[in-house]
């Protein structure tokens, strides 16, 4: 099927079964009881599969197996020092994983659980240093994904407690937010007893809202779609500081295409251009997309920066979207992802 550098198709990626040189793998477009069943098993057999969350696919492994953790930072070529979050069924699993939980802490897992945000607590015996960056500190999550649940349940079921879930994709690059993106992405990387499970585009588009529960006061370390003012509806919030907790994410370069990112310029003839939808195009540009809104720009964010990738455009210029709501995490991963000199 030609080289290891080749790119497959969207239609060859779709199919359940993909060929790849000597790589043979599976992806899942119907994810019937039976293939979460398998997948679950997988995970309890010391195998990976990345699946799809309302944020973005995460690329996943039992999290108490140090030797399916260390895979998934083999995988992603992610730095071991750097935490992992571990997903959830529910609030009942908090206990498990989690040491001196804040009540605070609870009001916000009740009110956005299932949902995209992460709570770092302090750990519990079972947290390991293979999981929290050797911190003392562990992050967990609930997500909302009926696919995600479903794995999450069933791996319960036969014993699991957790399973540790970066975003699929290489450490630093564009995440993922469909099961073809998850494959071009890492799909090499993977062995043949590794599943992707194909649950659509994500519903949200960028990564969960981190916050950190081990003082007096919850702290946004990540900005995500659970914002600032949605959270002060439940507590008040620490004023934000230069916070010693390592956390996803937390690398000032991240989230970046190939391309150069440039923020509010005016691109020239042949850039990408990426802006809200009442935004005319400048003559010669690309554009990538037009979303009508700040729920849409994060949901095409990642899309767009690949979609540039793949046309070999050189340099996409952004208009952000306004700096409130989700418009302050896009902001936030349009930083992180731009052009440094």
């Amino acid at each position: 099927m030609g080289t290891r550098s080749r790119r497959v198709s969207v239609k060859q990626v779709r199919s359940k079964l993909v060929k790849w040189d000597d790589l043979c793998m599976e992806i899942i477009d119907n994810v019937t009881p039976g293939e979460i069943r398998k997948a679950a098993k997988a995970l309890k057999d010391g195998h990976l599969v990345a699946f799809p969350t309302e944020t973005v696919y995460g690329l996943g492994a039992d999290a108490t197996n140090e030797k399916a953790v260390n895979r998934i930072y083999s995988v992603k070529g992610r730095p071991t020092d750097h935490p992992l979050i571990v997903h959830i069924s529910s609030i009942n699993q908090l206990g498990n994983w989690a040491t001196d939980i804040p009540d605070y802490a609870i009001k916000l897992a009740k009110e956005f659980w299932p949902g995209p945000m992460t709570l770092i607590l302090g750990r519990s015996n079972i947290a390991k240093d293979f999981i929290t960056g050797s911190q003392e500190t562990i992050g967990l999550r609930v997500p909302n994904h009926p696919v995600a649940h479903k794995l999450l349940k069933e791996f319960e079921t036969i014993g699991g407690l957790g399973i540790a879930a970066p975003s699929a994709n290489r450490f630093g690059q564009v995440s993922a937010t469909s099961s073809v993106s998850t494959f071009n992405a890492l799909g090499r990387l993977l062995g043949d007893k590794d599943l992707i499970l194909n649950g659509g585009l994500c519903s949200v588009g960028i990564e969960s809202t981190i916050i950190s529960c081990v003082q007096s006061l919850p702290e946004i370390l990540r900005p995500g779609a659970v914002t600032g003012e949605m959270i002060e509806t439940v507590t008040p919030l620490k004023i934000y500081t230069q916070s010693k907790v390592r956390f996803p994410g937390s690398f000032i370069n991240h989230y970046s295409p190939r391309a150069r990112v440039f923020l509010n310029t005016s691109p020239t003839p042949g850039d990408g251009f990426l802006a809200l939808s009442d935004v005319k195009t400048p003559e010669g540009a690309i554009r990538l997309a037009s979303p009508k809104d700040s729920d849409e720009f994060a949901i095409i964010l990642y899309e767009s920066f690949r979609r540039a990738d793949e046309m070999n455009i050189e340099k996409i210029c952004v208009i952000t979207p306004p700096q409130k709501g989700i418009g302050i995490a896009i902001i936030d991963r349009l930083n992180k992802s731009k052009y440094k000199n």
